[in-house]
């Protein structure tokens, strides 16, 4: 998969979030609410387990009150649910898709068959990324996948914390400390991904495909915290017509 064309699609989206986001007004920023204790690893219900129609969003919770740490195989679900839905396998085919277009690995060939390749490496990036940043790593570091979302405050205060959870996290037993899994998580996810991808395997890739994905990841925050106030804005919308 081409990960300027992977990143390009995210960034995309994280300005078109951020231009609504600025139509709306301050007294329409709801409070966070509080999630039952057990039931925080999936969205509450009514909202959208899917961004935009298509990102999963199984791992956003809309508050950090009364935190409670998620199990090992809370954190596995997470991961699997994010890995197996049917918009990470609509994701996969429009990278895939993309990254064929743009011919971005050689090896891969065109065609069908070469489209197969194309969307199997993207959506071995998605799923193993997936598992370890949301299962493996979080698991064995003790930390929570989850995103909590903030809610409240300015949009440009709102904008710097959905960053900054990239490398700030929940530890398990209360308190925060920096992101190990997803920067480490993300690091093996692209050592594994050289078994697949034959034309970009030196460091100077490895690095440049780490730093997309931790910004891929920082849009697809930006996007959850700021989702439910666009959900609201286009319902609203569609009541006046």
């Amino acid at each position: 998969m081409n990960h300027r064309i992977f990143g390009s699609v995210f960034v995309a989206a994280l300005f078109a979030t951020l231009s609504l986001s600025q139509q709306l007004s301050p007294g329409s920023l709801a409070q966070p609410a509080v999630a039952p204790s057990g039931e925080t690893q999936s969205p509450p219900p009514g909202e959208s387990k899917r961004i935009l129609g298509i990102i999963p969003n199984y791992r956003t919770s809309p508050s950090s009150l009364n935190y409670e740490p998620l199990t090992s195989g809370q954190k596995f679900k997470i991961a699997s649910e994010d890995a197996f839905d049917r918009g990470t396998l609509a994701l996969a085919g429009l990278f895939g898709g993309l990254g064929q277009l743009t011919n971005g690995n050689r090896a891969f060939g065109q065609g069908a068959a070469g489209f197969g390749r194309y969307w199997g490496a993207a959506y071995g990036d998605l799923l193993i990324g997936d598992y370890m940043t949301e299962g493996v790593f979080p698991t064995l570091l003790r930390q929570d996948p989850r995103y909590f979302r903030r809610g409240i405050g300015s949009k440009s205060s709102r904008l710097a914390y959905a960053m900054g959870q990239i490398f700030w996290t929940h530890r398990d037993s209360g308190g925060t400390q920096f992101n190990y899994s997803e920067v480490v998580g993300n690091s093996v996810a692209v050592a594994i991904s050289n078994a697949y991808y034959v034309d970009n395997r030196t460091a100077t890739d490895a690095v440049s495909k780490l730093g997309m994905q931790l910004a891929v990841d920082m849009a697809a925050n930006v996007l959850k915290e700021f989702w439910p106030d666009m959900e609201r804005k286009f319902s609203r919308k569609g009541l006046r017509k």
